[in-house]
């Protein structure tokens, strides 16, 4: 896919590379500790859902200050569950927004209601709550926040048109590890909020999720994400454990292993000294490109802790003579790793020809996909690294500059 005034993904032949190792975008942060939590699991006669699973639960719980917390497979899991353990179902209505990841949106169709899509906030990208205002019909039933690359939603506003429609409120906070929406943590409120700790996350456990909320939803939500048991593998198998347990519901395959854990408890550790080299890396990034005419650099709010999962730098075409992929094809050239975060979800063939999506119809998304792109930020980024990517987006905006 190009974008407007694109010449291509080609790239000149002598294009300069004035690095001479790929910088990856984002690999995890993992050192000795995780080997050795991880190795101490595998030694241990327990290795899937068990005590290590348990306290990871606790203890994210408690970074966050949520009520209650519920490892799982994954962010998408986590979301489904949230989904599944409020009822919403075939004829129901889910509010939420175009950009993110497509998952945000496919588990709306797993339980089998109707995604129904809104326009983000030029600002931030997050889900813009006037669109929300316009939307309500009286089979919507949740609205589904994304805290865009770790900037909090405008969670106020959400909760006072669910308050007034009696609508659920599930948080997609899969980017916003450790952020703070007027000073409390994302996963401190009473509501279902999911988490991800896939490989590229602020903390990783290589493939999971949590789901956060209050103790009693929580409890429902645990049963559905082990096939509907009453009892866990650890609470059958462990010494005391009883073999006997029920199936009161169809439920999934969604729980985290102690392996997983391991990984995580490790992580959650390290969070403050994560975050505080992300908000280096992206006060040098700010300070280089803020400037310059050709280049549009993140916001913050005031009311807000940012997470800095992702450093979206957004080009002004006015200013360049190329599109956006053929700046990152030249930035790929120079061995700087990028990505693109999202495609929005309207634009997918899937949802496209489902509900007769056309590309302008969430304007303030599709303009501002065409024109963005996602800088390395994770905490393994060395001085030089940082320099070397402030060189390339420098160099290939200034030999493009109209």
């Amino acid at each position: 896919m190009t974008t407007s005034g694109d010449a291509g993904p080609d790239v000149l032949p002598n294009a300069a590379a004035p690095r001479r190792t790929w910088l990856a975008f984002s690999p995890p942060s993992v050192d000795q500790a995780e080997i050795d939590e991880v190795a101490d699991t595998l030694r241990s006669a327990w290795i899937t859902t068990g005590p290590k699973t348990q306290r990871f639960e606790r203890e994210f719980a408690a970074f966050v200050r949520a009520p209650g917390a519920l490892a799982l497979n994954s962010c998408t899991a986590a979301l489904h569950t949230a989904l599944a353990t409020l009822g919403i179902g075939p004829s129901d209505e889910v509010i939420t927004t175009p950009m993110t990841f497509a998952a945000s949106v496919n588990v709306i169709e797993h339980v089998g209601a109707r995604p129904v899509l809104v326009d983000v906030e030029p600002d931030t990208l997050n889900i813009d709550p006037a669109a929300i205002t316009a939307a309500i019909t009286p089979r919507t039933k949740a609205i589904l926040p994304v805290h865009y690359a770790g900037h909090p939603a405008d969670l106020d506003r959400i909760g006072e048109l669910a308050r007034a429609h009696g609508l659920a409120v599930v948080e997609d906070a899969a980017h916003a590890i450790p952020a703070t929406y007027r000073g409390r943590f994302i996963g401190a409120g009473p509501n279902p909020v999911a988490f991800s700790f896939y490989a590229t996350k602020n903390l990783t456990t290589a493939e999971g999720g949590m789901l956060t909320g209050e103790p009693a939803f929580l409890e429902r939500a645990r049963v559905l994400s082990l096939h509907g048991m009453t009892r866990d593998g650890w609470q059958r198998y462990h010494e005391g454990g009883s073999w006997f347990y029920e199936v009161v519901v169809p439920g999934f395959k969604y729980n985290m292993t102690d392996i997983q854990a391991a990984m995580g408890l490790c992580q959650l550790r390290k969070q403050e000294e994560f975050q505080r080299r992300r908000r280096e890396v992206v006060a040098r990034y700010t300070s280089a490109f803020a400037d310059d005419e050709a280049l549009e650099v993140p916001v913050t709010r005031p009311d807000v802790t940012h997470a800095w999962h992702l450093f979206v730098l957004r080009l002004r075409p006015q200013a360049l003579r190329i599109g956006r992929d053929q700046f990152v094809a030249e930035l790929t050239a120079r061995n700087i790793g990028t990505s693109v975060h999202f495609i929005p979800v309207h634009l997918h063939p899937y949802y496209r020809n489902k509900y007769g999506y056309r590309p302008d119809d969430f304007p303030v998304a599709y303009e501002n996909f065409r024109r963005m792109l996602s800088l390395p930020l994770h905490p393994g980024l060395s001085d030089g690294d940082v320099s070397d990517v402030i060189e390339a987006v420098l160099a290939v905006a200034g030999a493009h500059r109209r």
